[in-house]
């Protein structure tokens, strides 16, 4: 259920990895509809709706089908011939059954009862591997937020350096996110169980007056669970986990954009870990291209796209809309498969990551010392009040940049600083590790509440 990128045999390997085709690929998911539909006919045979024999040939047919090409073309045949969704493979279990079995296959069910199922079922076996990588990312990121938590290098606001930090401070900050999409994974897990067995407008009436029970029974056998009432036009869960996604991928394109940013020629400080034979560029052989950092932002992409057009199915004609419904059959696996692939190359950036402190503290040196004016500020207006603090410096630094001399030979060279601050050279304000503020603390901080994996 994916297409072009994703199933192309060169490229597919930047766009999917073996887990999540494994759940997603036609083959797997058409292997998964046969068990649903075989487990539904023996749930219908349990409560008498269909013959105990004809459930047993039915199940017994789908689960030795192999799902192999020629399969696949014969119900992709059935589908052009009928327009119809399921009437092909209807009509290919029909072929293969025991004579009289096969009418009963189906009985009662609608489209839309196999795909919600399916789907479900696909977002659970995915959602266990993300928090499984949301784990793995969060014991890298915090490790590295541990080893860097005094690095002293530029914070930066609009484009601009502003103040030193520290760059565990702004992995911690990655940190942070990864731990609440990890909150957010848990929490949406149970709404992610809701099978589907509603019939063709969601009223259950096809499977009689026993229609609970047998729901029940299908649903918990595939280890899903009813929800309280059909949701065949309510499409807010499906909406919620691309969202999440969204979310997620947020993150990593974030973390990628600032590696990006940070592995640029005239900065420096970070770059992604070089594998050996890795080519940057087929006819610039010098360069290092930060070549998980931008596909991260191109699988965020794909992502918040898909969550748009999963956003529409919001919106229903009454009970049933396969408009809105049936775009998700290609959003929702595409979203789920990029941001699984944006996980697991999340992960090898942050573990690889290649840290500069020498030219952290280089750049900071480029301002000649000035992202030290706002400490000189405040320690300056403690005897002089803000605005004359301020005033002061603003002043000294205009006439600085004019004579092209230091923030400390300015500082050290003006009176009416001195004056009030004779001893800064010697209490070592001009240290910019003395003005990380509390960013090694809150590092610190961190680590201890998550128990300093």
């Amino acid at each position: 259920m994916s297409s072009l990128v994703f199933d192309s045999k060169i490229y597919s390997s930047a766009w999917v990895d073996d887990d999540f085709r494994a759940i997603f690929d036609e083959p797997e998911m058409v292997a998964d509809w046969l068990e649903i539909l075989s487990v539904l006919a023996e749930t219908q045979a349990h409560f008498d709706l269909i013959p105990k024999a004809a459930a047993i040939a039915i199940a017994e047919t789908c689960r030795a089908i192999e799902v192999d090409e020629d399969f696949l073309d014969e119900v992709g045949a059935g589908f052009k011939a009928s327009g119809h969704s399921t009437q092909g493979l209807i009509r290919a279990i029909f072929r293969r059954c025991p004579e009289g079995a096969g009418e009963w296959f189906f009985y009662g069910t609608t489209v839309q009862d196999l795909t919600d199922t399916w789907m479900s079922r696909a977002i659970l076996k995915a959602h266990v591997i993300f928090q499984q990588r949301m784990d793995n990312l969060l014991s890298i990121l915090l490790s590295l937020a541990d080893r860097h938590k005094n690095t002293t290098m530029a914070g930066r606001t609009h484009g601009q350096q502003g103040l030193p930090i520290t760059f565990g401070f702004k992995v911690a900050n990655w940190a942070g996110e990864v731990v609440r999409h990890s909150e957010r994974l848990a929490e949406i897990r149970p709404r992610l169980t809701y099978g589907q067995l509603s019939g063709g407008v969601g009223s259950m009436a096809s499977l009689g007056p026993l229609a609970f029970e047998i729901q029940n029974m299908f649903l918990t056998t595939l280890t899903l669970e009813p929800a309280p009432v059909s949701w065949t036009s309510s499409r807010d869960i499906l909406a919620e986990w691309s969202h999440l996604l969204v979310l997620i991928c947020g993150t990593a394109d974030r973390i990628g954009h600032e590696v990006y940013n940070l592995q640029r020629s005239e900065i420096g400080e970070v770059r992604e870990g070089f594998i050996d034979g890795t080519v940057g560029s087929i006819t610039m052989p010098h360069k290092r291209n930060p070549e998980i950092s931008e596909h991260l932002g191109t699988l965020s992409r794909i992502v918040r796209h898909n969550a748009a057009l999963i956003s529409e199915g919001l919106v229903h004609d009454h009970e049933r809309d396969g408009r809105s419904w049936k775009a998700e059959w290609n959003a929702v696996p595409q979203a789920t498969m990029a941001a699984g692939k944006a996980m697991s190359m999340l992960e090898v950036l942050v573990q690889y990551l290649e840290v500069d402190p020498n030219r952290m503290l280089a750049n900071l040196d480029i301002t000649k010392g000035f992202v030290l004016s706002e400490p000189l500020m405040l320690a300056l207006a403690a005897k002089v009040g803000r605005k004359t603090a301020h005033e002061i410096i603003y002043e000294m630094s205009l006439k600085a940049e004019d004579l092209g001399v230091s923030f400390k030979e300015a500082v050290l060279g003006n009176r009416d600083i001195t004056i009030h601050l004779p001893n800064l050279e010697k209490e070592g304000f001009f240290d910019y590790a003395q003005y990380t503020g509390q960013c090694a603390a809150m590092v610190e901080r961190f680590l201890n509440a998550k128990g300093r994996k």
